[in-house]
């Protein structure tokens, strides 16, 4: 591939897009059915299937713990993952404006690459658009899944009173990196995003038999917004223990310096589950199989108390609603 930067032509449907899609994306994404390069890829699923779509614009494209390729595989993998589906096709479309890096375009590819690997789900189409320079923001990637359903179910509207809720690691981390990155707040610690494929942490729970009621990746919105939609769409009260919950001193320094309350910043690798109650341990010891989920811990659980509510109640003894995040706390964090 000859070039620093991405040109318009290689947009154009030409010689030059087709030097980039050979050169770069099939060489990364390399498969049977992508290459094929019909109009459309040919998939034979079995059995029901998960379908899902998401658009990443994140800035910057680069930060602690991962990039906007990674978060785009990332997050279209957990879709299909908290479905309890197994990832096995996505698409990508990447939108890049003229005068992009092609060496921070191979550096995404390659992360893409590598994060597909964690789940075993291929690129098997895509497209590729270049805009002139001030059209758009470097890049941004569209990512779109299909996944095997192994588990069916799982939504917030099978909640039941008594559920264990859990969260499968410490809280906050991407938007506080993102902060980090965005603002230049330099903490001198390693703070990195939880950016993570997740499917290999669900499949240990759905091959050792938890009996799953719900789950959900707490991206925008963080785990309150999660609580909050479940609690709504079941009719029942969510009660959490905020001693339980766990935040690491560096995104509860960020919060204290800039206002913010961790449950309500975005996370990219972390999940939120309603279990059975007996149930609860079997998830745990599922869970701490992998180093992502090391500070899995039971946070709560479903009753009757305030219907359609999150009560969080602090280790002193008083107790307050946990609400919905309002207004946009930190816009392009995926």
């Amino acid at each position: 591939m000859s070039g620093k930067e991405i040109q318009l032509s290689q947009g154009g449907g030409g010689e030059e897009m087709n030097s980039l899609i050979h050169g770069l994306f099939y060489k990364h994404f390399s498969n049977d059915i992508l290459t094929a390069a019909e109009d459309a890829a040919v998939l034979k699923p079995e059995g029901k299937i998960a379908f899902t779509t998401d658009s990443f614009t994140v800035s910057p494209i680069f930060f602690g713990g991962g990039d906007i390729g990674k978060l785009a595989v990332a997050g279209t993998v957990n879709d299909l993952a908290m479905m309890g589906a197994k990832p096995l096709w996505l698409s990508a479309g990447f939108i890049i404006e003229e005068g992009f890096a092609f060496g921070d375009l191979e550096k995404i590819v390659e992360s893409m690459a590598k994060e597909l690997e964690k789940s075993g789900a291929k690129i098997v189409c895509g497209d590729t658009k270049v805009v002139p320079r001030g059209s758009a923001d470097g890049i941004f990637i569209n990512t779109s899944g299909i996944g095997e359903l192994r588990s069916e179910g799982i939504s917030a509207h099978n909640l039941r009173v008594d559920d264990v809720i859990i969260v499968s690691r410490d809280i906050g981390r991407h938007g506080a990196a993102i902060m980090m990155a965005r603002e230049g707040i330099d903490l001198q610690s390693d703070l990195k995003s939880d950016c993570e494929t997740l499917w290999p942490a669900v499949e240990a729970m759905i091959d050792s038999g938890v009996r799953i009621r719900a789950m959900r990746d707490a991206t925008r919105g963080g785990l309150a917004a999660v609580l909050n939609e479940w609690a709504e769409a079941s009719g029942l009260c969510i009660e959490i223990e905020e001693e339980q919950l766990p935040v690491c001193e560096e995104v509860r320094g960020i919060c204290e310096m800039l206002g913010f309350e961790p449950y309500d910043l975005a996370n990219e690798g972390t999940f939120i589950i309603s279990v059975h109650p007996d149930d609860a341990t079997l998830a745990l010891e599922s869970l701490s199989e992998y180093p992502f989920c090391a500070d899995a811990s039971i946070i709560g659980s479903v009753s009757r108390e305030k219907r359609g509510k999150v009560i969080l109640r602090s280790p002193w003894g008083s107790s307050r609603y946990l609400e919905l995040p309002k207004g946009e706390l930190l816009p392009r964090i995926c």
